[in-house]
């Protein structure tokens, strides 16, 4: 029989249900105040004494009683006999009311004279000044941040009670292995509990993941015992879905009730609720992405709903620099990654496949569109919700083009220096087109290293060529990647694996075909495309191809062998204007810096003779110096 969601509730529903179906758990610690950030005050703080407790000098200078200094002016110096010297903290004598700074006195042999008149209590600071005495200091329900620890401290404060909630966490599958071991054809290691357990620590919860659990209804009973008698909240990875192996469901069913299984949300769809002994059995799908999504927008808000502290977001508005799609009905979640050019703020999304994690590595945001909305159109502003510090997006380069090892050792090298590049890899057309709507810093292109007359007019015509320059990196080799050496000669029987047409590989290889008299369609696997180089190195050392083009740099990285047939030049098209850039002034003299060259000798299968020149193409396209 086939398995089904129970039901797919709307996100809205979902959260009421998952906010009203339980009583909230009321349990509080006490702990020492310096590991109380980001902890939520469970009773409110009171002062244990005045600060200042009596009152002192805020400045140095000398205590005086103001009614000695009445009168006193430049033309009527007053001398005082009746004074006490005081530094800043130091006690003031109970007959002085005022003190008068040491720059607007003039010594008198022991005695000091003065020419303007002092107020009462003139910079002296009163007996409980900052705070009295069993005064308020933090409320109930304030989250405690790093710079309150210093006033806590200094009121008296060492211990502070905060609210606490017990989490466990429970792994289940018999594909998992644990963090550390790597893992065999058909297994996964176990993150999912990882990833959990750190996010929601960071909200103050205390989470406990119990040892993996074999796919075994009875094993996952026996662990969903233990952890709904130990702890407030439980968290169950895995066998959410509707496979033969996933039971997470009738093993809830059988220990109490079952509140929802399936949420109209994307990635995150098999999210599950369960209600065991009256405490909340939340359900998160295997695939990471869609644990992710779980724990942000279920488990944190019914943490925050129980009062704990929100998990970070900072909202910004961003334009979006490509168009995004989704599936009217639900409520879709997609990563992006933000950067500002010009005076914009640039929204780039990346994949929103479930097990794409990758797409959260390289994004600094994501973003929701609602349910009932079928996507977004490239050049809309909307709301993004950073997982970073904005203050980074002013340090971030935005590269869409063809990507090579050549341009990650360079990010490495900008990172070193502040600088950070955000890269994406659609290719020299998708570059090209990113320049011309300028919704990239740079795109990294391969050339042919002797241009082809009219080869790129055509992507060209939209953009102002007297409005771009080429900064270069390398001269890079092109050729046959495989595994066992082949050569021109072995393409009309081995596997091959090609790129799209107008990929600068797809026509080095279609001039090599020409050249030696090879018609296309003796190559086996001439018509199968992948998206790029680093696509068919991948496809080589996966065994699901014999040979293919790409850079000698990337077969390289592979592990694969190479046989060169040409040369291209890698360089970063930009537009003038950002020459002139602070940020890609900088990457300029990292490309030309001796550390950079040095990398890429490293690495091998680069020339570097033409490497950190900057070149400029005239209205009709010829090359100038």
């Amino acid at each position: 029989m086939v398995k089904r969601y129970l039901d797919l509730r709307s996100l809205d529903e979902a959260l009421t249900l998952l906010r009203d179906s339980f009583t909230i758990p009321r349990y509080t610690e006490k702990i020492p105040v310096v590991q109380a950030v980001g902890r939520v005050v469970a009773e409110p703080v009171f002062a244990t004494y005045s600060v200042p407790e009596v009152s002192i000098s805020a400045m140095d200078g000398i205590a005086v009683r103001s009614r000695d200094t009445i009168g006193a002016s430049d033309r009527n110096p007053i001398t005082l006999e009746h004074h006490a010297r005081v530094n800043t903290g130091n006690v003031i004598p109970p007959e002085f009311d005022a003190v008068i700074m040491i720059e607007d006195v003039w010594e008198a042999g022991s005695s000091f004279q003065i020419r303007r008149a002092a107020a009462p209590w003139q910079h002296i600071r009163p007996a409980g000044e900052d705070i009295k005495e069993n005064k308020l200091v933090l409320p109930r329900g304030h989250v405690i941040r790093p710079f309150d620890i210093g006033a806590l401290v200094t009121y008296g404060i060492t211990t502070i009670e905060v609210l606490s909630v017990r989490v466990g966490i429970i792994p289940t599958g018999s594909e998992l292995v644990p963090p550390g071991v790597r893992p065999k054809p058909g297994q996964v290691v176990e993150s999912n509990t990882v990833m959990a357990q750190v996010f929601l620590s960071q909200m103050g919860a205390h989470c406990t993941r119990l040892p993996i659990v074999q796919d075994e209804p009875d094993l996952i009973r026996e662990a969903m015992r233990k952890a709904v008698r130990e702890n407030d909240l439980v968290l169950i990875s895995a066998g959410s879905s509707a496979g033969t192996r996933d039971f997470t469901e009738s093993v809830i069913r059988s220990l109490g009730e079952l509140v929802f299984h399936g949420v109209a949300v994307k990635p995150g769809k098999p999210v599950m609720l369960g209600k065991v002994e009256g405490k909340p059995v939340l359900g998160l799908p295997g695939y990471p992405l869609a644990a992710q999504t779980v724990l942000r927008e279920f488990a944190a808000p019914l943490l925050e709903s129980w009062g704990f502290a929100p998990a970070p977001r900072y909202p910004v508005t961003a334009r979006l620099a490509q168009a995004i799609t989704s599936d009217p009905g639900f409520d879709e979640f997609v990563p992006l990654f933000v950067g500002r050019i010009g005076t914009t703020l640039y929204g780039m999304p990346h994949g929103k496949g479930g097990f794409a994690q990758m797409a959260t590595v390289k994004s600094n945001g994501y973003t929701h569109i609602p349910a009932p909305v079928e996507g977004y159109e490239a050049g809309t502003e909307l709301e993004v919700l950073l997982t970073t510090d904005i203050g980074s997006i002013e340090r971030t380069l935005f590269f869409t083009g063809t990507l090579d090892p050549a341009l990650e050792e360079l990010a490495n090298l900008a990172h070193d220096n502040g600088l950070f590049i955000h890269a994406t890899n659609p290719g020299n057309i998708a570059g090209f087109l990113a320049l011309g709507s300028n919704t990239c810093h740079a795109a990294p292109l391969v050339l042919p290293a002797q241009p082809l007359p009219g080869i790129y007019l055509p992507l060209m015509r939209p953009l102002d060529t007297d409005d771009m320059a080429f900064i270069h990196i390398a001269t890079i080799e092109m050729g046959i990647a495989s595994r066992d050496g082949l050569g021109v000669a072995d393409l009309t029987h081995a596997r091959f694996i090609n790129t799209r047409r107008e990929t600068p590989s797809r026509m080095v290889l279609d001039s090599l075909l020409t050249a030696e008299g090879i018609d296309p369609s003796q190559v086996n696997g001439y018509p199968q495309e992948v998206h790029g180089p680093p696509a068919v190195a991948v496809a080589i050392k996966n065994g699901f191809a014999d040979a293919g083009m790409c850079t000698s740099g990337i077969a390289s990285a592979n592990g694969l062998r190479f046989v060169p047939v040409a040369h291209e030049d890698y360089e970063l098209a930009v537009r003038m204007e950002m020459l002139t850039d602070s940020r890609i002034k900088m990457l300029i003299g990292l490309i030309r810096s001796p550390a950079y060259q040095t990398l890429l000798e490293k690495t091998g299968g680069y020339a570097t003779e033409k490497t950190g020149r900057v070149r400029c193409l005239s209205p009709d396209l010829s090359l100038t110096g």
